[in-house]
């Protein structure tokens, strides 16, 4: 049985506000944050704590010693009355405001990421058909819902940049196309916005995924602050989308590894509401934490009362690719999008700045960055690097700027500046994700793995794109790019044996 998400109660309706800008759902009631307060006010009481967490609230212990005595003291367990249990909680509440905040249906509180939302909404599909209909270069976690559900797969291959070595989107016709060919399909799955920034066109990819009688599944990770503001782009609920994963950690506000998963008011909605709820049951935890929880209520409340701070960090972010592209150095990733039929838009919220035609790799900026001046960036590549701004942070952007100038420029035509391995095009699929997860499997070198069926899921990580899925061959490309991304400075394959990808698990 679950325990802190067991009453996890959403209206039956979606908010009157379910647009795009300065944020929906922006009533009365979206002024407080009913669930924080709620935890709040049963910390400020004198208990005598003998159940879990062990730690107690224990004034003076290790954790109130480093995190300070708030922390422990608002880590409650699931189950308290008048919180969690009972008619019309601060709980259900907290759900109901973030449903009309973000013109859903209903919403779900998630402690373990967009990841679980991911695997939720892939568990659900076998319901609706056979096939899932999915953008290639979607997360990890839509791959390991696919083994979760064993379900097959029919990809659409997203745009790629060969200069900057990243994928972008999909189009509503190539969606269309696989439709067309896939009978039995139970739902299109696609990633809005990308890891760079590129938003794809969610109107027409749910026009082309309705017509052909199937939900629209949206991995709206880092979208979560979508269409709080006029600078901002609509959120994919909004464009059509049936069911979106929100990262609400990434750049909403609330606590890492927090996020939502929210179903619009469309027509799967009766179909699709059961099954997510019961899937939800199924991989929440059942110790789901007070603080990340209250952490979802808090940023639910920023995004919609204060929208001026969210416009103050896209004026800042502009700012920043203003200067760059004013100093002539280096250029900002974005103002590529237009070469790419499946980009309508752009997050500003993310700032890519190609490194390479400064004259340095993104991997030694990002080192420089972090060993030299105390700057941390989301990730790198071989051409590039991508800061991001929080909704409603406030950074130090002339700071970024000025050590950005500052970095070295290796000599012309050196190993650091040139060289770059692009993005490998995957193998064919021989198995399911689950079948070949779930064979019998052999451990060989890297290089007698190539033309084999892989076992396991590698992506290299950020951001954790998969290069090669369970079922795929492993070709040689995949192989020589994965060890040098292991081997590039912050380099890291997730699902690799070790850390130089000198092994590979095989189908035996």
């Amino acid at each position: 049985m679950n325990t802190r998400t067991t009453d996890q109660h959403a209206p039956s309706s979606p908010s009157s506000g379910s647009g795009s800008g300065s944020g929906s759902g922006s009533g009365s009631g979206q002024l407080s944050a009913p669930y924080a307060e709620a935890v709040l006010r049963h910390a400020g009481r004198d208990w005598l704590r003998l159940n879990v967490p062990g730690h107690a609230a224990t004034p003076g212990s290790e954790l109130a010693g480093f995190f300070g005595p708030r922390v422990p003291a608002l880590d409650f367990p699931p189950l308290l009355d008048g919180i969690d249990l009972g008619p019309d909680t601060p709980l259900d509440r907290a759900l109901h405001l973030a449903a009309e905040a973000w013109g859903a249906r209903r919403t779900w509180f998630l402690t373990n990421g967009a990841s679980q939302g991911n695997q939720i909404a892939s568990m659900v599909a076998p319901a609706l058909g056979r096939t899932l209909v999915v953008q290639r270069s979607v997360h990890s976690s839509v791959i390991d819902g696919l083994v979760l559900s064993g379900m097959d797969a029919v990809f659409v291959q997203p745009s790629v940049d060969p200069e900057q070595g990243i994928a972008h989107g999909v189009t509503a016709a190539d969606v269309a196309a696989a439709l067309a060919r896939t009978p039995d399909a139970a739902a299109v799955y696609v990633v809005s916005p990308s890891y760079f920034g590129a938003v794809c066109d969610v109107r027409a990819i749910a026009d082309a995924a309705h017509a052909a009688g199937v939900p629209l599944i949206v991995d709206e990770a880092w979208g979560s602050h979508f269409g709080f503001h006029p600078g901002l782009p609509a959120r994919a609920l909004a464009m059509g989308a049936d069911l979106a994963t929100s990262s609400t950690h990434k750049l909403a506000g609330s606590l890492t590894q927090s996020a939502m998963l929210h179903l619009s008011e469309g027509p799967f909605a009766d179909r699709l509401e059961p099954l997510v709820d019961r899937a939800f049951r199924l991989v929440q935890s059942t110790s789901a934490s007070a603080l990340l929880t209250a952490s979802l209520d808090l940023a639910r409340r920023r995004l919609v009362t204060d929208a001026d701070a969210t416009g103050a960090c896209v004026e800042a972010a502009e700012r920043v690719r203003g200067a760059v592209r004013a100093l002539g150095r280096f250029k900002v990733v974005s103002d590529g999008f237009h070469a790419f039929p499946d980009i309508v838009g752009a997050d500003p919220l993310r700032i890519a700045i190609d490194t390479r035609a400064g004259g340095i790799t993104g991997h030694a900026a990002r080192r420089r960055l972090f060993r030299d001046h105390r700057i941390m960036v989301e990730v790198a590549t071989d051409a590039a690097i991508v800061a991001v701004i929080g909704a409603g942070s406030a950074p130090d952007t002339d700071r970024f700027v000025e050590a950005l100038h500052m970095l070295p420029s290796p000599i012309t035509g050196s190993a650091d500046a040139r060289g770059m391995l692009r993005l490998p095009d995957p193998g064919p699929t021989k198995l399911t994700a689950r079948e070949a997860f779930l064979s019998p499997a052999l451990v060989v070198d890297a290089e007698d793995a190539v033309g084999r069926i892989s076992a396991d899921t590698l992506a290299a990580y950020p951001p954790g794109i998969p290069n090669v899925l369970p079922g795929e061959v492993i070709t040689a490309e995949v192989v020589r790019f994965l060890q040098r991304t292991a081997t590039a400075p912050n380099g890291h394959v997730r699902g690799a044996l070790d850390l130089g990808v000198t092994r590979l698990r095989v189908v035996a």
